[in-house]
């Protein structure tokens, strides 16, 4: 979602209307991935509120067939890949399957180099007006998406255009609705990313204290707020006990929900605060822990995490309170 965040902005900077993708997903049973509509997980009309859109299925039905018909489609790539002088568009997964649902085929490749995605940047904003105007180029199709990972800092207000689809939203007031016994009572939701994987990635730190993956989002995009440390990147036990406890009792909350992709902690959490009732989704739904997560009364969350990231520029945007494991923000001088 930073880099759909990038697109948002890149999309209305040069005065184009964005085709809303469909959403890759590799599901466990499937070695291909599968592209699953836009409109399953988010709402198109909050977008609209921002800049023109359009779904992708709308677009290939009814505008394809006359901008951007068979035999004079263009894929547009920074430079060309491997040894061909083109775009390669279609190679791998999931560029091949995702181009495959809709029926495309490319048939020609143009180099923007050295242009950038940033619409702030006022000569590469005019430069791509000019270098490929909307009467030659009805359609940039690109074979990434043309925003920043992780979003640059002028892109995060844009998370307010960002609003759950129906279902998903029904799922999470379901689910909530079933663990608390009484609608006024307080829940606390963590995040806690603690899978190998992330663990073998956060030994980075051991070598590094510069920005990693999401971490601006707590210590700045300049590093204003601190340094990275193993402990902000993957939370010991100790943490997460003394930051949760902390919280609960300020918060005055009965129920923690839990979103993890590896160990939930359930058990250790239940046996460490007794009155607390800990709970997790039953089913494999990021979309929908996501969307717990950002109905929680407080979060916490973890500051090197994109998932992490997703839930605090919600939260902030509708003006919740949210706290990273292990942060402690720099003392500032006063001069």
């Amino acid at each position: 979602m930073d880099q759909f965040l990038g697109a948002l902005a890149f999309a209305k900077g040069i005065g184009r209307t964005l085709v809303l993708p469909h959403l890759v997903e590799y599901p466990d049973r499937f070695s291909s991935s599968v592209q699953i509509p836009f409109q399953s997980y988010f709402k198109a009309e909050p977008l609209a509120e921002y800049t023109k859109v359009i779904l992708m299925d709308d677009f290939m039905k009814n505008l394809a067939p006359k901008v951007w018909p068979k035999g004079n489609r263009t894929v547009f790539c920074y430079m060309s890949r491997g040894n061909a002088n083109d775009c390669a568009a279609k190679d791998g997964n999931p560029f091949g399957p995702y181009w495959d649902k809709f029926g495309v085929d490319f048939d020609k490749s143009e180099f923007y180099a050295p242009l950038s995605f940033d619409p702030n940047f006022e000569k590469h904003r005019l430069e791509w007006k000019k270098r490929f105007p909307a009467e030659k180029y009805p359609v940039l199709a690109f074979t990434g998406a043309p925003g920043a990972f992780p979003v640059i800092e002028t892109n995060v207000p844009l998370q307010k255009y960002i609003k759950w689809s129906d279902m998903i939203d029904f799922k999470a007031d379901k689910f909530i609705n079933q663990f608390k016994n009484d609608p006024k009572e307080k829940f606390i939701a963590i995040h806690l990313r603690n899978g190998i994987d992330f663990k073998r990635a956060c030994e980075h730190v051991k070598t590094s204290k510069t920005n990693f993956f999401a971490s601006p989002q707590c210590l700045g995009y300049s590093q204003e707020n601190g340094e990275m440390t193993e402990e902000l990147c993957y939370p010991s036990e100790k943490t997460i006990f003394k930051q949760l406890g902390k919280a609960l009792k300020k918060y005055d909350a009965q129920y923690v929900y839990i979103a993890t992709d590896a160990e939930d902690m359930l058990v250790k959490l239940s046996k460490k605060f007794k009155n607390v009732k800990f709970t997790k989704y039953t089913e494999n739904n990021p979309h929908v822990d996501l969307c717990i997560l950002g109905k929680a009364d407080h979060a916490i969350v973890n500051c090197v995490s994109s998932f992490s990231a997703f839930v605090k520029r919600q939260r902030d945007s509708e003006n919740k309170t949210t706290e990273f494991w292990g942060f402690k923000a720099k003392k500032r001088t006063e001069l």
